[in-house]
């Protein structure tokens, strides 16, 4: 038997086990019963349940669940779709998730399962600093396909985003100050000028004087 701080009480009655258990307000478990004598633990079963309950559930928080993800092509795709198809299979693989590349050949096309072919080979040279091949092309039946898992794990990923957010928000921050380094020396030069300083409005009160004696000789005429 053991008790609820981890150390060996030895073997005890059931009886005996359980008064113990009791007395401490706890519960006896059985933590090993094919053994000889079967193994039981005084503990809080109830706080045991809650803690492993929450171990699971922390677990299930950093697991990332892979699904593969399938994008079909044609074998006369043009150009434009396959670029567009191709963007898809980067993103799933970005995302953590495989890639299942699919070419349905119909009737006819059978015979020209060559270009099917081509068409994934050329897909696989396009990804490849994104993506491992796990199966290459096969065909089953009148389908080809192959199968592409992400090169970088989840945890590498995650790791490249933070960074790229920290150096976005760096960038931002030295642009705020740049902009607040400029706004006052904007501001200084506006607010200077040939009319502003008190030497400037000394001048201004001195005109009116001068227009008063420019006026003065005139109604001096006028009166003799």
């Amino acid at each position: 038997m053991i008790d609820d701080e981890g150390g060996q009480i030895g073997i005890l009655p059931p009886y005996e086990a359980l008064k113990l258990a009791r007395s401490k307000n706890l519960d006896l478990v059985e933590i090993s019963p094919t053994a000889q004598p079967p193994v039981c633990r005084i503990m809080d079963y109830g706080k045991y349940l809650y803690q492993q309950e929450k171990k699971e559930r922390e677990a299930k928080k950093h697991q990332k669940t892979i699904t593969v993800k399938e994008v079909k092509f044609r074998i006369n795709v043009d150009d434009h779709d396959y670029e567009t198809k191709k963007n898809h299979v980067l993103r799933f693989l970005d995302e953590g998730d495989k890639v299942k590349a699919t070419i349905f050949f119909r009737g006819r096309e059978m015979t020209r399962t060559n270009l099917g072919r081509g068409i994934l080979e050329r897909l696989i040279k396009d990804v490849e600093p994104q993506s491992i091949v796990e199966f290459r092309p096969r065909q089953e039946g009148n389908t080809l396909h192959a199968i592409l898992a992400p090169k970088k794990s989840a945890v590498e990923r995650e790791k490249e985003r933070e960074k790229e957010a920290k150096q976005k928000a760096k960038a931002e921050r030295k642009a705020t100050q740049e902009k607040e380094k400029a706004a006052p020396g904007s501001d200084g030069a506006a607010g200077a000028g040939p009319d502003s300083g008190p030497e400037a409005g000394a001048e201004k009160e001195k005109q009116p004087e001068a227009g008063a004696a420019a006026v003065a000789p005139d109604a001096a005429s006028q009166a003799s």
